[in-house]
């Protein structure tokens, strides 16, 4: 990792995989284009609590959540971000305790991609 928080050369990339090892190599895809760590860290938390949400039933113990989500859900982490990077297992345990808002969800409003679809609507103006 570069010593500050502002992106390699096309942005720090995020790496989502499918804990159901229903891809290759687990890996669902990569969301290149974060501009600082902050915000692909940011990105990558409120995608794994989006993540533990949807893997969550009414009545569900924790336990039961957490083997739910090990074997449906998704994690994500920054890739070449080393310890800069935030890791789902500092949080898990408080993500399966209480549930998550729908702001604490909403990945897409820190995704990349949709940004530049926003600013392509801006500039068609």
């Amino acid at each position: 990792m570069s010593g500050d928080l502002f992106a390699p050369d096309g942005g720090w990339r995020v790496r989502i995989m499918d804990l159901s090892g229903g891809a290759a190599e687990n890996i669902v895809e990569e969301i290149d284009g974060f501009p600082t760590l902050m915000h692909a860290n940011a990105f990558a938390r409120r995608y794994v609590r989006d993540s533990v949400e949807r893997c969550r039933v009414s009545g569900m113990s924790a336990k039961d959540l957490l083997d739910a989500w090990f074997a449906f859900g998704e994690d994500a982490v920054v890739v070449d971000a080393g310890e800069g990077s935030w890791r789902s297992a500092a949080e898990l345990g408080t993500f399966v305790d209480h549930r998550a808002g729908e702001e604490e969800r909403d990945w897409r409003a820190l995704d990349p991609r949709r940004m530049d679809l926003d600013e392509d609507d801006d500039t068609e103006e």
